[in-house]
């Protein structure tokens, strides 16, 4: 079976984040990043070219194929702020109501800007998101 193609690097965050040419995006996510590191007690990693990840869990898919991902992320792309693990938990659905503005993917959370959103309620977002994917999808 190839090899997964998104794979951890050893680029530092900091080198990532100080390439986002729109500056707003930038700002914002150098704020994801403290908070994330803060809220999962994890050091965040470069996981493929565009993603900042959060702790790592190990998934097997019922064809076979496998690989590791990051608990939480996110990616601050042109178009918006894409974040990762926090649409899945059970307390997503209570929670996103009160998020602010923010659209949702099949597994992500899509927003334009961080003053777009209650700060308090994104942590409790990546929280549970963080929890969730180390409890109930990581199983050792």
């Amino acid at each position: 079976m190839a090899e997964n193609k998104t794979q951890p690097t050893d680029v530092p965050v900091e080198d990532f984040l100080t390439a986002v040419e729109h500056p707003v995006r930038r700002a914002d996510g150098r704020e994801l990043m403290s908070l994330m590191a803060e809220v999962t007690g994890q050091r965040a990693y470069m996981y493929g070219p565009t993603i900042v990840g959060f702790g790592s869990y190990h998934y097997r898919y019922d064809s076979g194929r496998e690989g590791n991902s990051p608990a939480v992320g996110f990616s601050p792309r042109k178009a918006n702020l894409v974040l990762y693990g926090l649409t899945e938990s059970p307390d997503a659905d209570r929670l996103l109501p009160e998020l602010g503005k923010h659209k949702t993917g099949t597994a992500c959370l899509y927003i334009n800007k961080l003053d777009d959103v209650d700060r308090g309620i994104l942590a409790e977002l990546i929280r549970s998101g963080y929890h969730h994917t180390m409890t109930e999808i990581h199983r050792p």
